[in-house]
């Protein structure tokens, strides 16, 4: 384990020009690239990377080694990143007419026909309610995930659907196999009535292949990476690309440790289906592609891949709020009445985390990724680092409120 003074210490052993800052309005952004600065020099990260950008115009990039050395060609995972990507692509199929978000889901997978719920106990079953394709895409459809306390989560870990892994798995026949899988267990909750972290997404990503006939990865290159120019991101690293990938580290009694037990090399291996909720590899500068453009209606440098009323249904409060929003809250730790769920997001409802922040979408990965765009200001931030659980540093908490303070003060 990597005490914090050795951290320290491999951090200043890394070039002392590991900060690589573009700007227009440096001096202005100077203090948020200080504080992330500061949360890699006391160890409380390994590294970070940080963007910034107005419009489409980068106004502040940083690139702060630790531990390891990064810079812009560097991948990260950015698991439960995937989510507002996928999001955007049911709706971008929305869009062109392929399907409606109040679609039953078993409408495109049949295997969720007949499903069933727990109602008092795991042994005493019920009908499930038909689920709808928007409920994949908020948590509400009852679906959970292996880990957490969801009375179903012991049951998708005996049947082989554990978070991380299931897609690297030949058994478990890919996605379509993994549908099939999940179908087999009951839900937490009748869809609609809770909310709960699960694996709603990854349904919508076989909702897409089915609808478009294109395994989801390659959709989302055709409708998003393609023409973002996001050519680092997809499901899996390609053996050229290897040395690319960032390291992964977990926080443990007060220092940080690599993580060595095969997982972290999981992502150069092509997996069999590609997880909607939390398989893409991406760069910092690919995914605040991403962030521009739903930042700013659907366009980035003159390409536009969404329409405008597209990105206003992925990005504001979709759908009655007061059954999901009390677990919402305690999940992400957020003020009561100071977010909605969005699709494959959430989206701040007023100004509490500073000027002009009302409208922000914003979702994070469980290695302490995150980002948010605010259409209203046409701002976008996307932040990277490798270390888990997310919680063990929460940088974007903490630079939120400083990036608004420092573009108003800006005018």
């Amino acid at each position: 384990m990597i005490s914090r003074r050795q951290f320290l210490l491999s951090g200043a052993a890394v070039a002392a020009g590991g900060l690589a800052l573009r700007a227009f309005a440096a001096d202005r952004f100077d203090p948020v690239i200080a504080r992330l600065r500061r949360f890699v020099d006391d160890g409380a990260l390994p590294f970070a990377s940080i963007r910034i950008a107005q419009r489409g115009q980068v106004l502040a990039e940083a690139h702060l080694p630790g531990v390891e050395a990064i810079g812009p060609d560097s991948l990260y995972r950015i698991y439960s990143m995937t989510k507002p990507v996928v999001a955007a692509g049911v709706v971008a199929l929305v869009e062109d007419g392929k399907l409606a978000l109040e679609d039953p889901v078993a409408k495109y997978v049949p295997e969720f026909a007949d499903l069933k719920v727990v109602a008092s106990a795991l042994d005493q079953l019920e009908p499930a309610r038909p689920m709808t394709v928007a409920q994949l895409l908020n948590h509400t459809c009852g679906l959970a995930n292996s880990w957490g306390d969801a009375r179903i989560a012991p049951l998708y870990r005996e049947a082989g659907l554990v978070a991380a892994a299931w897609m690297y798995d030949a058994d478990v026949g890919g996605l379509e196999g993994f549908a099939r899988r999940l179908a087999a267990q009951p839900l937490e909750f009748q869809p609609g009535t809770n909310w709960i972290y699960g694996y709603g997404l990854d349904i919508a990503g076989l909702v897409i292949e089915r609808i478009s006939g294109e395994r989801l990865g390659d959709f989302l290159g055709r409708r998003f990476f393609d023409p973002l120019g996001m050519a680092s991101t997809g499901f899996f690293v390609p053996e050229a690309h290897a040395d690319r990938l960032a390291g992964l580290y977990a926080a443990r009694d007060g220092g940080i440790e690599a993580v060595a037990n095969g997982s972290e090399r999981s992502p150069l291996t092509k997996p069999f289906a590609d997880a909607g909720s939390g398989g893409l590899l991406s760069s910092l500068e690919d995914y605040g592609r991403f962030a521009d453009m739903l930042a700013n209606g659907g366009v980035r440098d003159g390409v536009r891949v969404m329409d405008e009323a597209s990105v206003r249904t992925l990005t504001t409060p979709y759908g009655p709020q007061d059954a999901l929003l009390p677990a919402l809250q305690r999940f992400g730790r957020y003020a009561p009445g100071s977010v909605g769920h969005a699709l494959g997001g959430i989206v701040r409802v007023d100004d509490r985390s500073g000027p002009g922040s009302a409208g922000e979408y914003a979702w994070g990965g469980a290695a302490g990724t995150g980002f948010w765009a605010t259409p209203g200001l046409g701002l976008s931030v996307t932040v990277m680092t490798q270390l888990m659980p997310v919680t063990a540093a929460p940088a974007r908490d903490a630079l939120r409120p400083m990036v608004y303070e420092a573009l108003a003060a800006g005018g």
